[in-house]
């Protein structure tokens, strides 16, 4: 495809740095010329960055820089000048005190480097579970126009005929050692078994729901979430995406055209169907936030409470998101969603068209793992938002990971101030508690840990599990990795060290858990718990300088996206002055 610099429809940006034969273009386009690019790419054409979360340390994402190259052939093809921009990779599995804490600065980090060079457009190059949404968050802040390209996930994992879930297994194989039920040489051979290919986790964890939340939203190409990592497939579908930008860019579609509340109702009633993460509250909150939407707690509530959970994929189900893909992926889905009235369908994506002309089409290949409407995995599979005198601005439960019959119970507290008395007191057997109890930790919220790590699913006490008991009612601020499964209240806010009532908690207090009504309740009287919070005082040893202490002085809570409160809104792409 030949571009003709005459056709476009108006001055780009990118040609306030290299356009023109003043002192200062000369400088901008004579450096970039020392990587033997020929005068005529500055002619006028777009500069698209792509910008690539690749890292060593962050191995989901190790495969990206391949995958860019085939971006970068998309760009050229439509006529654009294809530019690889390395970014902040927060990574799940490597980030301490928690990869959460980071996809803030993240999203800072890449905004700036938006704003701040000559690029006409975005590719998001994304994988591990916090780098979508903190290049999603970053591109609705500048808004110039932008597309998600996920990695992919990793092929399925097999151990002795079982299917392995990466990070369910974790968490079940190691619950299945403190059981007695399996030794550490085979949880240790068990291991190799795990993460077999390129990708991100193969269970519909965090990253792929938030790969599943772009396509949703109509950020990402259709068909983009659930292509494995290593199929040549997923290389076509970056090639095509990076043609899809250039003209992307020409129409000047921006995230804002296309991040509406319509979309992100669309992505929340899509993160129930196919019983997604929790962690995608928060990040689509956060996101709602940087685009000026107004997204709440109870809009995934309203939104989710009726929608069927028909994906059965791990951790809620059987299969892994390699049988999802050769079932039909997320268009299936789309199109259930559309049929049962439960879809915007007019709702504009990045391909420029609406979204239900995207999957109206679609077949399911496979109804055992995108199930029929009349045999759903869960029948309201939405995430479940709780409140009560325990969680006054909400928390959160995801019913398709749960059993039902502790969705309605009441409990003694068994509390932990923080995950180091958990992890001390936890394994004594002379601990008082039994599975009728709540576990409850406090202190791992944003602030608290800080960062709100995906420490919520509480491993269970050994005399417990070596009863055949598999799940209890646990409580926190916490968030849990979208590959964990139980009976699991997150996100609890106000959080413990923002002075919320959970902080004050006691051993021993009765906690009533009512998910149908929607209900968190400790049975103390309003005069206890007044005096219980006028006697509370917060944590010592809190950072005093360096991002943790930035963090820890601007984090707003978990119910509305824990994005830090100066970064919420749309700050745009101002060029800027020249400083040459």
């Amino acid at each position: 495809m030949s571009f003709t610099p005459a056709k476009w429809p108006r001055k780009l940006r990118s040609q306030e740095w290299y356009g023109g034969n003043s002192r200062d273009t000369i400088y901008h386009r004579g450096w970039l010329k020392n990587q033997g690019y020929p005068h005529d790419l500055f002619d006028g054409r777009p500069i698209i960055g792509i910008l690539n979360t690749w890292s060593d340390l962050t191995p989901c994402n190790g495969h990206l820089r391949e995958l860019a190259e085939k971006v970068k052939a998309g760009v050229w093809e439509a006529g654009g000048f294809p530019v690889e921009v390395p970014v902040f990779s927060a990574s799940e599995n490597t980030f301490r005190p928690s990869a959460m804490m980071f996809r803030n600065l993240a999203a800072l980090a890449i905004e700036e480097t938006i704003r701040g060079q000559p690029m006409d457009g975005a590719v998001l190059l994304v994988g591990c579970d916090k780098t979508t949404p903190s290049l999603m968050m970053a591109a609705a802040s500048t808004d110039i126009p932008s597309i998600v390209v996920t990695g992919g996930p990793m092929l399925n994992g097999w151990f002795r005929g079982e299917r392995v879930g990466s990070g369910t297994h974790l968490w079940k194989f190691s619950e299945a050692v403190k059981a007695g039920d399996m030794t550490q040489d085979e949880f240790l051979e068990a291991e190799a078994s795990m993460s077999r290919s390129s990708g991100t986790c193969n269970t519909m964890g965090t990253a792929s729901t938030m790969a599943s939340m772009a396509e949703a939203l109509g950020m990402a190409l259709s068909g983009n979430a659930a292509i494995p990592a290593v199929d040549s497939r997923r290389r076509v579908m970056a090639q095509l995406s990076g043609r899809r930008i250039v003209q992307m860019v020409k129409d000047d579609l921006k995230p804002s055209d296309i991040l509406t509340k319509q979309a992100f109702e669309n992505a929340i009633r899509t993160n129930g169907a196919i019983g997604g993460s929790t962690n995608a509250v928060v990040h689509l909150l956060a996101l709602a936030g940087r685009v000026g939407v107004d997204v709440t707690l109870d809009d995934w509530d309203r939104c989710g409470r009726d929608v069927k959970t028909i994906v059965n994929l791990m951790p809620s189900g059987k299969y892994l998101m390699e049988e999802f893909f050769y079932a039909g992926g997320l268009p299936v889905v789309l199109r259930r969603l559309g049929e049962a009235g439960q879809l915007h369908r007019d709702a504009l994506t990045v391909s420029g068209g609406p979204i239900w002309d995207e999957v109206k089409d679609v077949t399911n290949w496979n109804e055992d793992v995108i199930l029929p409407a009349d045999r759903p995995l869960t029948d309201q599979g939405g995430i479940a938002v709780l409140r009560g005198n325990l969680a006054p601005n909400g928390a959160v439960l995801k019913p398709s990971a749960a059993s039902p019959h502790l969705l309605t119970h009441r409990g003694r507290a068994v509390v932990f101030e923080d995950i180091d008395d958990y992890k001390a007191r936890i394994i004594d057997d002379d601990l008082d508690i039994d599975e009728t109890c709540v576990m409850v930790l406090k202190n791992c919220g944003p602030r608290g840990y800080p960062g709100m790590a995906e420490v919520g699913n509480m491993g269970l006490p050994p005399k417990v599990l070596k009863k055949g008991i598999t799940d209890m009612v646990r409580i926190s601020d916490a968030r849990m990795s979208g590959t964990a499964y139980g009976t699991v209240v997150l996100h609890t806010s106000p959080e413990a060290a923002a002075g919320g009532p959970l902080a004050v908690v006691r051993d021993g207090d009765m906690i009533e858990l009512d998910v149908p009504n929607r209900r968190l309740h400790v049975e103390i009287s309003d005069q206890e718990m007044a005096a219980r919070l006028a006697k509370w005082q917060p944590q010592p040893g809190l950072p005093e300088s360096g991002y943790a202490w930035l963090h820890q002085q601007h984090v707003m809570g978990a119910d509305t996206g824990a994005d830090m409160d100066f970064l919420r809104g749309c700050r745009g792409n101002p060029v800027g002055k020249d400083s040459h």
